[in-house]
């Protein structure tokens, strides 16, 4: 509960108009809720209720969920070489297309004197 406390502290939160399923009464009021978090710039919008404060709670489990998954540290990408066999076949490609386009070019004109 602290952390959703502390995540109100850091972010904006905007309310808008939504439609859709809901009627009316989702139409004229604020349903909709928009959650910027300030320090790393995510934004969150949810409409899908037809209640404010059920919109709200929703918005900050998303941000909670998308602020740890940013926290999280990134995998170090393992470097690997790349095998000789597809070298060779890729090299074999490129010789292949090369004699295609040169087989395409016109001769050179015979000049006689």
């Amino acid at each position: 509960m602290d952390n959703f406390k502390e995540l109100k502290k850091q972010t904006k939160v905007y309310f808008s108009t939504s439609t859709g399923s809901g009627g009316q009464r989702r139409d004229r009021k604020k349903t909709g809720v928009k959650l910027h978090h300030l320090s790393s710039g995510i934004i969150i919008h949810s409409d899908n209720r037809t209640s404010q404060s059920q919109n709200k709670k929703i918005a900050f489990q998303l941000l909670a969920e998308k602020l740890k998954k940013f926290s999280r540290p990134k995998k170090k990408r393992i470097p690997t070489r790349i095998p000789r066999y597809i070298k060779e076949k890729r090299l074999s490609q490129k010789k292949y297309h090369s004699l295609k386009k040169h087989l395409r070019q016109k001769p050179a004109p015979i000049i006689s004197v």
